[in-house]
């Protein structure tokens, strides 16, 4: 290999790593605004809407994906597995099931300012 292939290699490696690593990073965790939701239509990944279950719609993340979410006005968290699309409002991250958000305390408000982390992948 001469001196210009191994340059051609290695910034097509330095370049895969640059477009790749951020775009992992903030898939992973993330913060913004959450509601929650209570319907028992069909989600996304198919299975049936259960309020009463510890579940959450994100916008891309793999259906089966875990998160850690936690409030940030009281500290409370829940882990819900994800299993549908959404929010589609501007500054929302995640729509939580009726449980989850009852277990970090945003029933009574209906929206709640949250981080979260990926606990395990799909």
């Amino acid at each position: 290999m001469n001196i210009i292939s191994r340059t051609i290699a290695i910034s097509a490696t330095i370049s895969a790593s640059v477009v790749i690593a951020p775009m992992e990073a903030s898939a992973s965790n993330g913060c913004g605004g959450a509601s929650w939701y209570a319907a028992h239509s069909k989600t996304a990944s198919g299975e049936r809407m259960n309020p009463s279950t510890l579940t959450a719609a994100h916008r891309s993340l793999a259906f089966g994906t875990r998160l850690k979410v936690t409030n940030k006005h009281n500290g409370r968290t829940v882990v819900v597995r994800v299993n549908d699309r959404g929010p589609f409002i501007r500054g929302r991250v995640l729509d939580l099931s009726r449980a989850a958000a009852q277990d970090i305390g945003m029933v009574s408000t209906g929206t709640a300012s949250i981080c979260y982390q990926v606990v395990s992948a799909s």
